[in-house]
């Protein structure tokens, strides 16, 4: 599968005119429409809109788990979209896209510890001596601010946010060249969730590319390097996070900066608010 890839050169990620329809017959409505970006190597960017924007269609549709009616998905240069399905699963095998849930339970088997679940990317990747397994577990699990108290436990017997912190090692000791982040702090309580936004922020690599999905721009803004605003199906703000923060163009990233009572703009007063609203009706 490396083969099929060329990291060297270009953007890591390219997504280009994708549509996504979901239905049959007249029913059929399109949940993606015509979405076009790209995400260097390093680069973080946060995927903003409310429930129902598309954003979580658009990371599936990546993913290959949604097929797009059109449009173009490449991953080091090559076609995502042309994968069949053997490639997609030696793909998945290789842990070169990862994708970490809102929800880690639904990604954790309750019948596995931790210290099995850490280990697991690494032994179906094969050739890897066991120490060396075992020391790279002990590393990962020191990266997210764990003990190592936690490695004989069990899914269910761990908090929301040590749930979170070790979906996160599991993704990161797969040696991803894609980490896809789906709402990681919005299950979380205030405390937790400062932690693993602190945890994630701390995250650099010159290789790896990350894709952080919220509905609250807030939660995202200190992490990102661009964001990405996306509104019934389509994007409608693409730039940097500090001019979509201070100086949105788009009435409806207006209206989510002027919610987001963290950043520097400020909350928005119910007059103005009003007419993003009905600016937004008559679009």
């Amino acid at each position: 599968m490396s083969e099929l890839f060329d990291f060297r050169t270009g953007p890591l990620l390219e997504v280009e005119g994708l549509d996504v329809l979901y239905g049959h017959g007249s029913a059929r409505r399109h949940a993606l429409r015509g979405a076009t970006f790209y995400l260097n190597a390093g680069e973080k960017i946060g995927i903003i809109g409310e429930t129902g924007s598309g954003k979580s269609t658009l990371a599936r549709a990546i993913l290959g788990l949604v097929k797009p009616a059109t449009g173009r998905v490449r991953l080091g240069g090559r076609l995502l979209t042309q994968l069949n399905a053997k490639q997609w699963r030696d793909l998945r095998r290789r842990g070169t896209l990862q994708y970490i849930f809102q929800d880690p339970l639904r990604s954790m088997d309750p019948d596995v510890t931790v210290a099995e679940t850490l280990a697991e990317p690494l032994l179906i990747r094969g050739s890897i001596a066991r120490d060396d397994v075992e020391r790279r577990v002990s590393e990962h699990l020191r990266q997210v601010n764990l003990d190592p108290e936690v490695l004989p436990s069990y899914p269910g017997e761990l908090s929301g946010g040590q749930r979170q912190r070790v979906a996160i090692a599991r993704a990161l000791i797969a040696e991803p060249r894609l980490l896809i982040l789906d709402e990681p702090v919005s299950a979380l309580d205030s405390a937790n969730r400062v932690q693993v936004l602190q945890l994630l922020g701390r995250q650099r690599s010159s290789e790896v590319g990350m894709l952080f999905i919220s509905h609250d721009l807030g939660s995202v803004a200190g992490l990102t390097d661009r964001i990405v605003v996306m509104r019934r199906g389509e994007i409608v703000e693409i730039g940097s996070t500090s001019s979509v923060t201070n100086n949105p163009q788009h009435p409806y990233t207006k209206l989510l900066v002027g919610s987001a009572p963290t950043l520097a703009s400020g909350a928005l007063d119910r007059r103005r608010r009003d007419a993003l609203r009905a600016e937004l009706r008559s679009a």
